[in-house]
C-alpha cells in the first residue's frame, strides 16, 4: 500500500497547540522502567476491593510456598 505523497492540510497542528516549552524526553526513564499490568478474570475481582487486598493474598500464597 503506497503513501499519499501530499499533505494533507487538515493534518495541521491548532495554533492554540503550543509545545515550544516542552522538554524531549521528560518522562523517558520512567516508562523504560516500565509497569507491570495483570489482567484479572472477573470472577476472581469480584473477590477483591482493591489491588492492596490482591497484593496481601498473593503475599500470603507466596510466605505459604515458601515453607513448604
Amino acid at each position: 500500500m503506497k503513501k499519499n505523497p501530499k499533505h494533507d492540510s487538515s493534518d495541521e497542528m491548532r495554533p492554540e497547540y503550543d509545545f515550544s516549552a516542552g522538554v524531549r524526553g521528560k518522562y523517558a526513564q520512567r516508562f523504560r522502567e516500565g509497569t507491570n499490568v495483570v489482567v484479572l478474570d472477573p470472577d476472581v475481582v469480584a473477590e477483591f476491593k482493591d489491588s492492596a487486598a490482591v497484593n496481601a493474598a498473593l503475599r500470603q500464597v507466596l510466605k505459604a510456598r515458601a515453607k513448604r
